[in-house]
């Protein structure tokens, strides 16, 4: 890796530290040997993360780490663990002011593993794996057996943990999407993202948005032609695409100013949410708040997932750790309601009442406590089944509309779908100035 200004270019050891440019920008990139003792980290390697992640802070510049390490150093005890942990530290304290992208080319093992836990991005390559315990320590401790991949492959942490924000084909790849996050991001939280060129007109009308609902109430559709009609020229970078996909979380470009688009996903369980997609927003909308990525959030589900397993656990507490990112989110928000909007999920998807700036809706919105077949269930179950379709139909006719919403002041304008994109460049524009001033706390006390 070319290095414009090395940083501790005389310390030997696996890890090689120093600021060059990416697209033109400033960042300070690390990156780790697995040549050497299989990338084994030493006191000194901990240190040179350290200072990496240190002068990434002080000159308030991304971060980028490419790991392949299999974990400290044996041979020098627990003066290589006192290195990682000097290392952690030092990115737990660039967390929110600085972008981190860790690439993972290799083995992330033990210790160095947790180090992805702390990223904002984290970019796996095929080779890639990474795990706090191996497949031997696993085999002997449950007794049953587990290979490499199986246990912390870019599959699993693609789709089963949610680790993998990115897929990368090669090491080149990777460095590509690096550059595709960085160029969404700014450099550092005092920053705004930098604009990015486009010919798509901010006033393309978006017809094909609506269409792709299903007539039937009830029918499934993928939610991302809906977002990629309403962002530049259709181009949206996925995050997480395989893990929680009840839920989309992406980055992408309105006007050329970068945001961040949240979405539930009808095709998978729904759109409900559960506690995965719960986490994945939540960390998401944190994400773009501390970035200065406005939010706009496409809403298209029936509440939340039910189950004796999701209650056990843990749904109230993870429910609720979407409800305070959108709570606190301090960037310019708006959601656009595309159809269902039920229940205590209503709410927690950056409705009115989580402060959200502007609140639109599809003139196909239903926005309620439940659907009709539930409600009459609830408030006429002694009715007779004839009955009860008339009363569903009533109820759906009376509630299940944007309207009501709309008159209690909870939604802001009912729109046609073909103007999605015209209305949310028009308040991105509005929202630009947005400013808020926070009272002074050490932090606050996020329901993990």
């Amino acid at each position: 890796m070319l290095h414009t200004v090395p940083l501790r270019a005389g310390v030997p050891g696996a890890v090689t530290a120093g600021v060059m440019a990416i697209d033109g920008r400033p960042a300070v990139a690390v990156e780790i040997d697995p040549s050497l003792k299989r990338g084994a980290l030493t006191q000194v390697d901990g240190d040179t993360l350290a200072v990496a992640a240190g002068t990434a802070l002080a000159e308030q510049v991304p971060l980028v780490a490419y790991l392949a390490s299999s974990g400290a150093d044996v041979d020098e005890g627990i003066a290589a663990l006192v290195g990682w942990g000097g290392a952690a530290r030092a990115l737990v304290r660039c967390s929110g002011i600085v972008p981190i992208v860790l690439v993972v080319t290799g083995p992330a093992v033990s210790g160095p593993a947790l180090l992805l836990g702390l990223a904002d991005v984290v970019i796996m390559t095929p080779d890639a794996y990474a795990f706090v315990s191996g497949p031997r320590m696993v085999t002997e401790f449950t007794g049953v057996p587990v290979g490499t991949a199986a246990l912390g492959g870019p599959g699993t942490h693609s789709r089963r943990s949610g680790v993998a924000s990115l897929l990368a084909a090669d090491a080149d790849d990777a460095r590509d999407l690096v550059a595709a996050v960085l160029a969404h991001l700014p450099s550092n939280a005092d920053e705004e993202p930098p604009l990015m060129a486009t010919a798509d007109p901010v006033g393309r009308a978006t017809p094909e948005a609506g269409g792709l609902l299903p007539t039937s109430a009830t029918g499934s559709y993928d939610v991302r032609p809906v977002a990629a009609a309403v962002v530049d020229d259709g181009e949206l970078l996925e995050l997480r695409s395989g893990w929680a996909a009840n839920l989309v979380t992406a980055l992408g470009t309105v006007g050329g100013r970068p945001i961040g688009i949240v979405a539930n996903q009808p095709q998978t369980l729904a759109g409900t949410l559960d506690i995965a997609a719960s986490q994945k927003g939540a960390r998401f909308v944190t994400f773009c708040d501390a970035f200065n990525l406005p939010i706009v959030t496409l809403v298209d589900t029936p509440g939340f997932s039910p189950g004796k397993d999701l209650e056990w656990r843990g749904m109230i507490r993870h429910g609720a750790q979407l409800a305070f990112a959108y709570a606190r989110a301090t960037v310019p928000r708006i959601s656009l309601t595309l159809r269902k909007s039920y229940g205590g999920a209503y709410i927690v998807m950056d409705s009115k009442t989580m402060g959200n700036d502007l609140a639109l809706a599809w003139p196909t919105a239903e926005i309620a406590v439940m659907g009709g077949k539930g409600a009459v269930e609830i408030l006429h179950r002694g009715a007779p089944a004839d009955e009860r379709v008339g009363l569903e139909a009533d109820y759906e006719a009376r509630l299940l509309n944007p309207y009501r919403a709309a008159e209690r002041g909870l939604l802001d304008a009912v729109i046609d779908p073909s103007e999605s994109r015209r209305e949310i460049h028009a308040a991105l524009e509005v929202l630009s100035s947005k400013r808020e001033h926070l009272a002074p706390r050490p932090h606050d006390n996020t329901p993990l």
